[in-house]
């Protein structure tokens, strides 16, 4: 039975009427010891009237403070702040009662042993009803871990871990790389150097855990200390900033491992952000493929530069409702903010309807088909959303008179290797070619890989050790770019900020990384040991996939911005005339040609296109294509 409610709250107004009860308890035992525990000259009528007054008084207080909306369970040093200054309150206007009127006579003495008596009892009940609850429900593994920084988010998570409801935790000690806190001790526990931890662990060999409780941690300090202890077989686990606490409070299930992200996550970019509120505030914001990994950020991230109104436009109805749930859910006042439309941007008769519906300030244009080996077998897809979509909002957004059109792109279009990204490059030619006409600025960003965005490796590997593995390789000397989806958001409205039209701007994106270790690095993240207990398995280069990525080609070279993670990418121009033409024929191809067709002309617009590991492969060696 007990197993049945303990994932249950009781319902706060019997713990309202428990709380009452203990106050009355308290108040009779006060009466009774002010009466020198005499039964003859206690005043059963009087201890009433007095009991009337005082469960009243406290009620009201109780319920002004809310202390009754707090689940037992969870009982923290808040909630015993909340007690102190409902049971203060409540003393002082039943003092002020008996000196104000005769109605009431029970002595100051009495009320201030009744609130200090009915203080402990309130605060004996909660930790009673705690521990008892903890026994019951907690797993009966103990678990022993070290909390990585001595400070006050040490404390924090130590406090945390001993209110866990569900694990029983040992905390052998704090590490801290501070020479004075070396030997001291902390909350009964000792300090260790990051030397002496390693001693310790090479004695107790059943430490399970480690958990970071360092904030604003430089990332290479991070990675260090991240890398030492997965050596040594060790779970680590982060504690999350406070910004992201619940209610403000650190909870154990707050505690999280650490991710691959963490790993591969670079020093914060700083950011220019009044440029990007002065671009922003105010103006009404189309965000294209909204509900996206790339565009959803770019939604959360613009909102609180506080434009007039964002759009937030795709075709997936689902994922676009629940992008709009979760960013009410955290900030309730952007609901007035944002209206969501679905609609394709291939379907130019729809987008039509949104532009007359709504004059537009500035264009986000972030919806793509992106997946490579999907792509090459779906090339008039790829070309009726990537190119023709992209066509389709750039030409109205001229129209419109849009005052700025940033365009999300990628690096595989540079010396594109398949359909997906030969379809970006031309869709970067003709918003490029626009920008001649000078209503509209055209602005290009151009980056790798995210992490953990929709289809990429980061979440298949996740899914893939779930399941017990393998996990699939294509090649082991396979290399990309990575930047988290925040980093590459942030950028992108920098780099929109900072736009005066036609630049192709180039991202920083650091060291190339080989993704057979990110596998194996996700691998030992779980606690697994590579091809014992999880293995890699080689599968071979997909379709259309080459060994690694380029942000610009052998021709392009790059120019500085104010910004060190910001280049203008120097590429070749295309005149609006040639552009024109070539869309004309790929449109016509698109109505009545077949695949190789559309292909053909595609490597026709864009020469350095060569296909790898391709069905296309033979198109390249046609003598009879055009170039330029």
């Amino acid at each position: 039975m007990w197993g049945v409610y303990t994932h249950k709250y009781v319902s706060r107004w019997l713990i309202l009427l428990i709380d009452l009860a203990i106050i009355a308890v308290a108040y009779l035992f006060t009466a009774i010891v002010s009466s020198n525990l005499s039964p003859e000259s206690f005043n059963w009528a009087e201890a009433m009237e007095g009991l009337f007054f005082i469960t009243g008084i406290k009620l009201i207080c109780f319920l002004i403070f809310k202390t009754y909306k707090g689940a037992v369970r969870y009982t923290a040093f808040t909630d015993l702040i909340g007690f102190f200054k409902a049971l203060s309150v409540s003393t002082f206007l039943l003092v002020l009662l008996r000196y104000s009127t005769d109605i009431f006579n029970v002595s100051t003495t009495s009320l201030v042993l009744n609130t200090l008596c009915s203080f402990f009892l309130l605060i004996a009940f909660r930790i009673t009803v705690k521990n008892i609850f903890r026994k019951f429900s907690r797993n009966h593994e103990t678990k022993n871990v070290l909390i990585y920084g001595a400070g006050d988010h040490g404390i924090l998570t130590f406090n945390a871990l001993n209110n866990d409801n569900q694990f029983r935790y040992n905390v052998l000690g704090f590490i801290d790389d501070n020479p004075s806190k070396r030997g001291k001790n902390l909350l009964g526990k000792k300090i260790f150097n990051l030397k002496g931890a390693l001693r310790l662990i090479a004695k107790h060999h059943s430490v399970d855990e480690v958990i970071l409780a360092i904030q604003n941690i430089d990332s290479n300090r991070k990675k260090r200390i991240i890398n030492v202890f997965l050596q040594k077989k060790i779970s680590i686990k982060n504690v999350p900033s406070s910004y992201n606490w619940i209610n403000g409070r650190l909870s154990s299930e707050q505690i999280t491992k650490i991710r691959i992200e963490d790993l591969l996550e670079r020093e914060p970019i700083q950011l220019d952000n009044c440029n990007i509120k002065a671009d922003v505030k105010g103006k009404v914001i189309l965000v294209t493929g909204a509900a996206g990994s790339i565009g959803s950020e770019i939604v959360r991230q613009l909102l609180h530069y506080n434009p007039k109104k964002i759009v937030l436009l795709d075709q997936a109805e689902s994922a676009l409702y629940d992008l709009k749930n979760d960013v009410v859910r955290l900030n309730p006042e952007f609901e007035s903010k944002i209206q969501l439309k679905i609609c394709d941007v291939s379907n130019k008769v729809a987008i039509e309807r949104v532009f007359k519906n709504q004059k537009f300030d500035i264009v986000y244009h972030a919806a793509a088909y992106k997946h490579v080996p999907m792509m090459e077998d779906n090339p008039f897809e790829a070309i009726l959303v990537n190119v023709f979509g992209t066509k389709n909002l750039a030409d109205l957004a001229m129209e419109s008179y849009v005052e700025k059109f940033v365009f999300v792109s990628t690096d595989k279009a540079v010396n594109p290797t398949n359909v997906m990204g030969a379809t970006k490059r031309v869709a970067e030619i003709y918003i490029q070619s626009l920008n001649e006409r000078k209503s509209t600025k055209f602005i290009t960003t151009r980056f790798g890989n995210v992490l953990g965005s929709n289809g990429s490796v980061v979440p298949l590997f996740r899914k893939q050790i779930e399941a017990g593995g393998p996990l699939t390789v294509t090649d082991a000397r396979i290399t990309r770019y990575f930047m988290t989806i925040p980093e590459a958001c942030q950028l992108v409205l920098e780099a929109g900020a900072m736009g005066k039209g036609g630049e192709i701007y180039v991202f920083d994106m650091g060291e190339s990384v080989k993704i057979i270790e990110i596998a194996k690095k996700m691998i030992e993240l779980y606690g697994y040991e590579v091809d014992t207990d999880i293995k890699i398995k080689i599968t071979g280069l997909r379709p259309g996939e080459k060994l690694y990525e380029e942000l610009l080609t052998k021709e392009e070279n790059t120019l500085p911005t104010h910004h060190p993670k910001i280049m203008i990418g120097r590429v070749r121009q295309y005149a609006i005339e040639k552009v024109a033409r070539d869309f004309e024929e790929l449109e016509y191809l698109l109505l009545n040609g077949g695949n190789e067709d559309v292909v053909y002309k595609l490597k026709n617009i864009v020469p350095e296109f060569k296909s790898n590991n391709s069905q296309y492969e033979s198109l390249d060696n046609n003598a009879l294509m055009k170039v330029g």
